[in-house]
């Protein structure tokens, strides 16, 4: 969105690429939160709202580059109330902006340290969404806002989008599954099977007020995560490569932990037996390695692809225990073909063509003598079998 002109009149805002689409009640929303539905609806029915100089309604769809045209005003209860910006400290800006491995016009990523929420809590008032006004700059700025989250002793990729547009992009992506992760975990032993897809459904654990989950076959959610061991270090330990297919609660934890492989650190699904015994850290071995995940059309499409450095413990586990990182590309393990050469398109296409061309002669070579083997046994029925005999010439009259 940006502001074309304005005076004590009206306000004019020209629509922005990451709008496009998007219903005018849902524009006001995003930009103008302070006026209310009811309001926009009122200028709507009056004509005081206005799209390229048209008469507007609240569900009409906005078009880049449009010019809509906002009376003065408009402050209601009924608006939502923009909560005031926290004052960051110096330390708190730069920790934040430490944590950025990539951006985009669209996204912020960040390979978020273990033992950091992604969100606050009751009791939880340090976490990376209160630390993302270090990235708004101007009063008329807008926020960046969470699409996804890790849990807080999680580590790796943590994909933040800048805009309203780019949130509903992103968010639209994790929800459909179309967004490709793959985390790396040390697990204690090595599971039996070395690559595999564990389904187990899941659900809220009864008596533990929603904070823990578990296998339950009846009644949990569908849950699936394809796996791959990497290494093992004899019994004691492997590295595994996970890829969720479905995004529930703790998933990841509670599927290692169900096939007898807890993650090394995490004794709430682990109990004792999650820790091993020597100097390998007790903190979590869990770390969101890569994510792969379409970009919105305002940054050319495409595709954002990130990779994440261990955090500190976890390498130093992973030397300790002599694992090699090289091993492993942390490619999804269902991971798209890569996209043909034109040479090699145009090559297949010639291929399918004559393969069609084939079958096609094939066809109707079954066809002529189908219809030949059709007409001889018509021609034998009218005969009762036997070839027909040449008809004798008429006499003509007698003279």
């Amino acid at each position: 969105m940006s502001k074309t002109g304005a005076s004590e009149e009206v306000r004019q805002f020209t629509v922005g690429e990451d709008d496009d689409g998007i219903r005018l009640d849902r524009w006001f929303k995003r930009h103008l939160p302070q006026i209310g539905f009811g309001m926009v609806s009122k200028w709507a029915r009056t004509g005081q709202v206005r799209v390229d100089g048209k008469r507007a309604k609240p569900d009409d769809r906005l078009a880049a580059g449009q010019v809509l045209r906002v009376p003065p005003g408009g402050e209601s209860p009924g608006g939502r109330k923009v909560k005031p910006r926290r004052q960051l400290t110096e330390a708190e800006i730069a920790e934040a902006r430490a944590m950025v491995i990539k951006e985009t016009p669209s996204a912020i990523i960040f390979n978020k340290p273990p033992g950091l929420a992604t969100q606050g809590g009751s009791k939880t008032t340090r976490h990376v969404d209160g630390m993302l006004d270090a990235f708004v700059e101007g009063e008329d700025d807008t926020r960046p806002r969470l699409v996804h989250r890790l849990d807080k002793d999680t580590s790796g990729v943590l994909l933040v989008a800048k805009t309203p547009g780019s949130a509903a992009h992103f968010s639209k992506r994790f929800s459909g599954r179309s967004a490709r992760k793959v985390y790396w975990a040390l697990v204690v032993g090595v599971p039996e099977v070395l690559e595999g897809t564990i389904d187990a459904p899941l659900a809220k654990q009864p008596g533990t007020g929603g904070e823990k989950m578990h296998v339950d076959e009846e009644n949990g959610a569908i849950a699936k995560t394809k796996y791959r061991v990497v290494d093992k270090a004899g019994k004691k330990a492997a590295w595994v490569e996970l890829e969720p297919l479905t995004g529930r609660t703790h998933q990841l934890r509670v599927h290692l932990a169900a096939i007898g492989n807890p993650i090394v650190g995490d004794g709430k699904y682990g109990g004792k037996d999650a820790f091993l015994t020597g100097s390998v850290s007790r903190k979590m071995h869990l770390h969101a390695r890569r994510l792969r995940i379409d970009a919105p059309k305002s940054d050319g499409g495409g595709k954002i692809d990130v990779t994440a450095e261990l955090p500190e413990h976890f390498a130093q586990s992973m030397e300790q225990l002599g694992f090699d990182l090289s091993l492993s590309k942390a490619k999804p393990l269902n991971f798209d073909p890569p996209e043909r050469t034109p040479a090699e398109k145009k090559q297949a296409a010639r291929a399918h063509a004559k393969q069609y061309r084939k079958s096609r002669k094939g066809e109707r070579r079954s066809r002529g003598e189908a219809s030949l083997k059709s007409a001889q046994g018509k021609l034998g029925k009218k005969s009762g079998g036997r070839p027909a005999r040449k008809a004798a010439p008429k006499k003509g009259p007698r003279k």
